[in-house]
């Protein structure tokens, strides 16, 4: 069954179709001749005992011989062992074939006489008396020929009804289908294409699915165009600035008044660059990331984020970071990857708050919350895209960093706005597993 699964999987859905109709037929075929023919002959035996004895009983009623021209009565009498009425010559071989006073003196039997199956019925009536009642051939064979045609007819009809609505049902597959293949081919050729297929079952699923990812990664791919004309230009103007810079103070001209003064823009727009770098490197760096560890608590979590504050609170003297940190609290992961969602997150916060951040940190559960201004409602749902920036944003990659982090050490981030501020949430419903006295694997990053 497998390989023909195989086999047909190999055929488009109309060779599909033709073949299952083929076997269909085949199987079809094989039911009439060789099972539905014999239980037609089993079913016209039995019918031909109802018609015997409904005409023995009128026999028996009326005592008119032979009342049922379909049926041939013969009395015999069993104390002159003779029939009393006359026997045609076409039925005297058969007559004479049967035991006219049979055990009991009653019974429904058959037997082959040449290629014709005779069909007889024997009962008591008055003692001494047996009445002999066969079938005529002609009647029989024309009862098992109406029957074997009606059925026939019946099954062929109910199959090309049947064949009728699969047709039907396939050629409703095969357009939607045909719309999906020439909308992915176009899309592949670069062309612009639409796809309307007014169906409610899996194939409007894909359809529809398809027409999303479409959409999708047309945004991704406008997205990434702008961003990578951002990233030319913002890498542009450190490098023009430093080469520029250097060529003047290599000629002895001093661009920002003092040597000192132009040698730091210099530096600036070096570390501007520098960072700009560091994040394109941190977020396909991170692509990679796996987790080996199997959701093992490793990571004291308040360390990490304390090295992360000392690091980022030099940025902003007017905002006031506050932290409620329970130094108990593990996740799971390595310490670079966390540090980097921290700092990605701090300096978000820092970007936006007004006056304050507040880090918490508890059993499975990180927050860090900034009193700035909300989130429009259209870029919630699109926080941690990559390329995605907000009106304060630098490159887009930030938080996109975050969730990838988060997703591969199984946990969920999600951003929300308070009626003071905005709060990440770093998250887990996941049952960790505590660290064993034996050295866990370190989750690792592939390059």
């Amino acid at each position: 069954m497998k390989r023909f699964r195989i086999w047909l999987s190999n055929f488009t859905l109309i060779q599909q179709f033709l073949t299952i109709v083929f076997f269909t037929g085949a199987f079809l075929l094989f039911f009439i001749f060789a099972f539905l023919n014999r239980n037609i002959d089993s079913f016209v035996n039995s019918q031909m005992y109802v018609f015997i004895h409904r005409s023995q009983n009128e026999y028996l009623e009326t005592r008119i011989t032979n009342s049922d021209s379909n049926v041939m009565h013969f009395v015999y009498n069993v104390k002159s062992e003779r029939y009393l009425n006359n026997i045609e010559d076409q039925y005297k071989d058969i007559v004479y074939s049967i035991d006219p006073d049979p055990e009991g003196g009653k019974i429904d039997s058959s037997f082959n006489y040449g290629t014709t199956s005779i069909v007889y019925s024997i009962i008591s009536f008055d003692n001494d008396y047996r009445l002999i009642s066969i079938i005529k051939n002609n009647f029989r064979d024309e009862f098992r020929s109406a029957l074997s045609n009606s059925v026939i007819n019946i099954t062929f009809y109910v199959f090309v009804g049947l064949i009728g609505l699969i047709v039907i049902w396939v050629f409703s597959l095969i357009r939607p289908l045909d719309q999906i293949i020439n909308y992915i081919n176009k899309i592949k050729a670069g062309e612009k294409a639409t796809l309307n297929v007014n169906r409610y079952d899996e194939i409007g699923e894909v359809a529809e699915a398809l027409v999303s990812m479409n959409k999708e990664l047309s945004e991704q791919q406008h997205i990434r165009d702008e961003m990578i004309q951002n990233i030319s230009h913002d890498l542009k103007t450190p490098i023009a600035t430093i080469k520029s810079y250097s060529e003047s103070i290599k000629d002895g001209i001093y661009p920002y008044d003092t040597l000192e003064k132009s040698v730091d823009v210099i530096i600036e727009n070096a570390d501007r660059l520098e960072k700009k770098v560091y994040s394109l490197i941190t977020y396909n760096k991170m692509g990679y990331l796996v987790d080996n560890d199997a959701g093992i608590l490793n990571l004291k979590m308040a360390p990490v984020i304390q090295k992360a504050i000392m690091a980022a609170e030099v940025l902003r003297n007017d905002v006031e970071i506050v932290t409620d940190l329970d130094e108990k609290v593990m996740f799971h992961g390595d310490e670079e990857p966390w540090r980097v969602v921290i700092e990605n997150l701090l300096d978000n916060a820092l970007r936006y708050a007004k006056s304050e951040i507040r880090i918490t940190l508890r059993d499975s559960l990180l927050e860090v919350f900034n009193d700035g201004e909300n989130i429009e409602k259209d870029r919630l749902d699109k926080l941690f895209k990559p390329y995605e920036k907000g009106n304060k944003g630098k490159f887009g990659l930030g938080l996109s960093i975050v969730k990838k982090v988060t997703e591969t050490y199984g946990y969920t981030v999600t951003g929300e706005n308070m009626n003071d501020g905005v709060v990440f949430r770093i998250y887990t419903t996941k049952k960790m597993k505590k660290p064993s006295r034996k050295k866990s694997k370190k989750s690792i990053i592939e390059t």
